[in-house]
């Protein structure tokens, strides 16, 4: 597949998925999780997260066998691409996992690697690797600790936190209670550990697109 293909694919992928649900959705639930977006503006998480030309927060975590993942590691190897998803109860998240696995080998033609991080348990994360036969690192940012030191944490809303304990178990995914959830952000850090490309949005049916990332990468080796 080729990569103009792909990157056309992801948003417009996401978009209809949206408008299908928007078809099908009761309108009170509608309203809610349009509440829950506006909250995260007026939270000024996006304003407040971590940018282009911030040093990246180095982190050690595992990965979904149980190995010890460092960021630093991989930044000795070249530029990492460093994504986060809600979790594999998200249909927007598993499509844009679906679409990073297409992308990873020109991610890794461009001398980079893919990391993932997720609120998730270790056992939820490994079923998504396993589900989408994911060949890049997933990581369980257990407590979403890494994520608040990129400063990209949200608390949901009431409304929102009982509608997902209710749908899908919110806590049983991620062990604790805490109703937080990271912003399906995107980073490119450079070998010295610095932000050169950052995705954020309140609206977690955005996500950074394949061509922006491939764009950030070759500007790095310039």
């Amino acid at each position: 597949m080729s990569t103009e293909n792909i990157t056309n694919g992801l948003q417009a992928t996401l978009d209809n998925a949206r408008n299908v649900w928007e078809a099908k959705a009761p309108e009170q639930i509608k309203e809610i999780y349009a509440e829950g977006i506006a909250d995260v503006t007026r939270q000024n998480v996006v304003i407040n997260a971590k940018k282009n030309h911030d040093m990246a927060p180095n982190f050690s975590l595992t990965n979904a066998i149980g190995k010890e993942v460092q960021l630093s590691d991989y930044l000795k190897k070249g530029p990492v691409v460093l994504t986060w998803y809600r979790g594999g109860w998200c249909p927007y998240c598993n499509m844009t996992l679906h679409y990073l696995q297409e992308q990873l080998p020109n991610i890794q033609l461009k001398g980079a690697n893919l990391l993932a991080l997720t609120p998730e348990l270790p056992d939820k994360s490994m079923s998504t690797v396993e589900k989408h036969e994911l060949q890049f690192e997933v990581l369980s940012d257990v407590g979403n600790k890494v994520a608040k030191e990129y400063g990209i944490v949200f608390k949901l809303t009431d409304d929102v936190a009982a509608s997902y304990q209710k749908g899908f178990d919110l806590h049983g995914y991620n062990g604790d209670e805490s109703d937080e959830l990271p912003l399906a952000a995107t980073y490119v850090i450079d070998q010295q550990g610095k932000i050169v490309y950052t995705f954020l949005d309140a609206e977690y049916r955005n996500r950074a697109e394949a061509d922006d990332i491939l764009a950030a990468l070759d500007a790095i080796q310039k």
